[in-house]
């Protein structure tokens, strides 16, 4: 079907039609057609993991265990408006903003068996 409209604009114009308008169109639907491609293929996977994380961010409660964008590994203890403070190894706290939550940490998500303490 797209071959087809597109072999109708590109058609030699009958009659009234001059030929520097036809190709106008054509370019224009091209360009039209670019931004189609781009907006399917990049903005919107981009729009819909940022509605993703925002998500994630605001569900967020204590226990759970993040990483945060830097790498930091922790566990969530205390939970503000825009800011939240996560306990890391050996007891030390940290205060950060809830945007450098990076993700959810579990140990299948990384591969890893949790080791039994004797």
């Amino acid at each position: 079907m797209m071959l087809t409209i597109l072999t109708l604009l590109m058609a030699q114009p009958q009659g009234g039609q001059p030929q520097g308008q036809n190709s106008m169109m054509s370019t224009l639907f091209m360009f039209l057609l670019i931004f189609v491609v781009m907006y399917f293929f990049m903005i919107r996977p981009q729009s819909k993991k940022a509605k993703e994380q925002k998500e994630f961010r605001d569900t967020l409660d204590k226990g759970r265990k993040v990483v945060t964008i830097g790498g930091i590994h922790g566990k969530i203890v205390e939970l503000g408006d825009t800011t939240c403070t996560i306990e890391v190894e050996g007891q030390n706290k940290l205060k950060i903003e809830k945007s450098a939550i990076s993700q959810e940490f579990t140990n299948a998500a990384y591969g890893k068996v949790e080791e039994k303490k004797s």
